[in-house]
């Protein structure tokens, strides 16, 4: 990866680090990168993923050299720059940029982060991007992007709005206010809440844990549940009726 995403792995289990803590761990284009580059990568045998971030803050946001009179970022375009392309262009790259965060509900594994302090604007996007989210105490969600004139583009509104519901989403976003860890944990944005110190053994424990059943129950659960939310009470019941054949047939069926 780069020195600011460090990349770990120990068998079924993949620890993915935001290492910039003397930035607050502020996202540029090239941690887009990484981060998209690390869902390539990552072997077919891992099963649970916990992202971190290093340092006192999980991650502060866009970096702020990014905005205009910020001083820029060296080898990366700025925002203004963004704003002077075409509509296909600034399609084109803002999709390029969301690939960082749309690997982490994939299918074959489940995700983990590991939330503490600062949770910013693209910093609580990319806590949302996971399936699951572990918080520590001090832990500050907020999503500040509309109060800078602009909007939630790196896929983050989609499970906001799944967790919270449109009305509260849209309070949160247009506010821009701070959500602290008893209301996350009330919203349901937070799985569970610890005392700081304790956060990164939570969030490994708990994937160890999602590590413990077979992995093809796993999946085949996780697929029911994602979709339940488009399916109708019916459909629900049909695709648990398809999923479980499938398993009995791959568990009991090999003698037949």
């Amino acid at each position: 990866m780069s020195e600011n995403v460090r990349l770990e792995l120990t068998g079924p289990l993949a620890v993915v680090t935001l290492a910039n803590p003397d930035r607050r761990n502020a996202q540029t284009p090239a941690t887009w990168r990484d981060l998209a580059g690390v869902g390539r990568s990552l072997p077919g045998d891992v099963r649970a993923v916990v992202l971190r971030g290093e340092g006192s803050s999980f991650s502060a946001g866009l970096d702020r050299r990014l905005f205009p009179g910020g001083g820029g970022v060296p080898g990366e375009a700025d925002l203004a720059d963004l704003a002077t392309r075409g509509d296909a262009e600034v399609d084109e790259t803002i999709a390029e940029f969301q690939e960082a965060f749309t690997w982490w509900r994939r299918p074959d594994l489940v995700s983990i982060a590991a939330v503490q302090g600062h949770a910013v604007g693209a910093g609580f996007q990319l806590a949302l991007a996971c399936d699951l989210r572990v918080c520590a105490d001090d832990v500050q969600f907020c999503m500040l992007e509309t109060s800078l004139g602009l909007v939630p583009d790196l896929a983050g509104t989609k499970p906001l709005v799944d967790l919270v519901g449109y009305a509260r989403a849209l309070e949160i976003c247009v506010t821009g206010r701070r959500i602290g860890a008893a209301e996350a944990a009330a919203l349901g944005l937070a799985n569970q809440v610890v005392p700081r110190a304790e956060l990164d053994e939570a969030a490994l424990g708990l994937a160890k844990a999602l590590t413990a059943a077979p992995r093809d129950a796993v999946v085949e659960t996780k697929a029911l549940l994602r979709g339940a939310a488009e399916r109708t009470y019916d459909e629900q019941r049909a695709a648990e009726r398809e999923a479980q054949g499938r398993r009995l047939k791959d568990l009991l069926g090999a003698g037949e």
